[in-house]
Formats: structure tokens, C-alpha cells, sequence
């Protein structure tokens, strides 16, 4: 397996990736202000070819929940030796589209981060975050395409109050552009103090 050890790394491909998404939308609203770095780490490369990038794609779409749970054990075997994530006290799954959630039956990003929480000391998982529009499907979208078709797509539910959390983590199950994580990250860190950290961790990372 093509496994990234992005966990014990503060700075990898992920994280960079990442925090220049959120120091682009900061510079984009004309704000300079200092966030705390998001950590990023991710189980293995998804690379078109090969045999691995069927683990997320068994667990999307065929619903092969004992896989998608397997996987996520390793990773969170990986995340709980490492002293970046030590604190983290919130995980926040990205939500689905309640009609695709209906359709199919569960979440897998939900499943993951559950596996996660378990591995780091059975951390809450927080369901704080709503889809508010379906989305277009990110397959065959180009880079800027994906990071517009989430932006603004999800928001924090009616009610939630996060001035209690130091570091919050977010789960998907493929990280890509980094287009959909962000979208939550902006939803979560308009409502956190400015001293909350907002980390985030996926099964694949597509890169090299």
C-alpha cells in the first residue's frame, strides 16, 4: 500500500495543499489575522491504476462498510501515536445531501470519523455541520470547478455553539482539491474562536 506517513508530519503535500486554501480565502476577504495551522494526514495515496483507490470506492458506493472501518482503524492507528493530534476534542464528519444520504443508506465520512474517534480515546463526535444544497458531483470537474461547486454549501446548525473546542477535526474519505474540507472548515471557523485549530484527515490523499 502506498501509505503517505503524513501523521507524524506537520508539514506534508496535504497540509500544504490545505492551509494555502485557507490562506487564500483569508487574503480573498481581505483579512489578516493569524489561524492556527491546520494539520492534514491522510492513509494512502489514491493514484488512478491501481488496486487501492477501489478501498474508497468499494466503501462509497458498494457499501463495504467492514472495509471502510478497517481502513479507518489504520489510520487512526497512525493518528493516535502522533502528538499532533493529541488534543483533538471534536470530530466533525462532512455532512451528505439529506436525499443522497437517503439514497444511500449512510455516510461514509461519518463511518470513518466514528473509527477515528475510537482510535483517538473516543473523542465526540460532533454533528454540528448541515449540507444546505446538493451539489453537483466533483468527478469530472477541474480544480477551480470543485473548490466553486462547495463553496458556501454547508453551514453550522441552528443553535451550536463552538467556543468550547481547541482542536477540531474534520473526516472526509478522499482528499482531492481540498475544495469540500474547506467549505466545512469555513462553516466551522466563522463561529470558532480564532485560537481553535481545524485539522483534517481522510482515507486517500490524490497526490505524488
Amino acid at each position: 500500500m502506498p501509505r503517505t506517513c503524513f501523521a507524524g508530519q506537520r508539514n506534508n503535500q496535504m497540509s500544504g495543499r490545505f492551509n494555502a486554501l485557507v490562506q487564500r480565502d483569508l487574503n480573498g476577504k481581505g483579512l489578516d489575522r493569524p489561524v492556527p495551522y491546520s494539520y492534514a494526514t491522510s492513509l494512502f495515496y489514491y493514484r488512478p491504476g491501481t488496486g487501492y483507490r477501489d478501498i474508497t470506492r468499494r466503501l462509497k458506493y458498494h457499501s463495504d462498510l467492514s472495509a471502510g472501518r478497517y481502513f479507518a482503524g489504520m489510520l487512526g492507528r497512525e493518528m493516535a501515536s502522533s502528538p499532533l493530534f493529541s488534543d483533538v476534542d471534536a470530530i466533525v464528519s462532512v455532512p451528505l445531501h439529506w436525499t443522497r444520504r437517503w439514497s444511500r443508506g449512510y455516510n461514509q465520512a461519518e463511518l470513518i470519523a466514528k473509527v477515528l474517534s475510537s482510535s483517538l480515546g473516543n473523542v465526540r463526535v460532533a454533528d454540528i455541520l448541515v449540507r444546505r444544497r446538493r451539489t453537483r458531483t466533483q468527478t469530472r470537474l477541474d480544480p477551480e470547478s470543485k473548490i466553486a461547486n462547495v463553496s458556501g454549501a454547508f453551514r453550522l446548525k441552528k443553535g451550536v455553539r463552538l467556543s468550547g473546542y481547541r482542536h477540531i477535526l474534520l473526516v472526509d474519505d478522499v482528499f482531492t482539491t481540498g475544495g469540500t474540507l474547506h467549505a466545512c472548515y469555513v462553516a466551522l471557523k466563522d463561529s470558532c474562536p480564532d485560537n481553535t485549530r481545524i485539522s483534517v484527515a481522510t482515507l486517500a490523499f490524490v497526490g505524488s
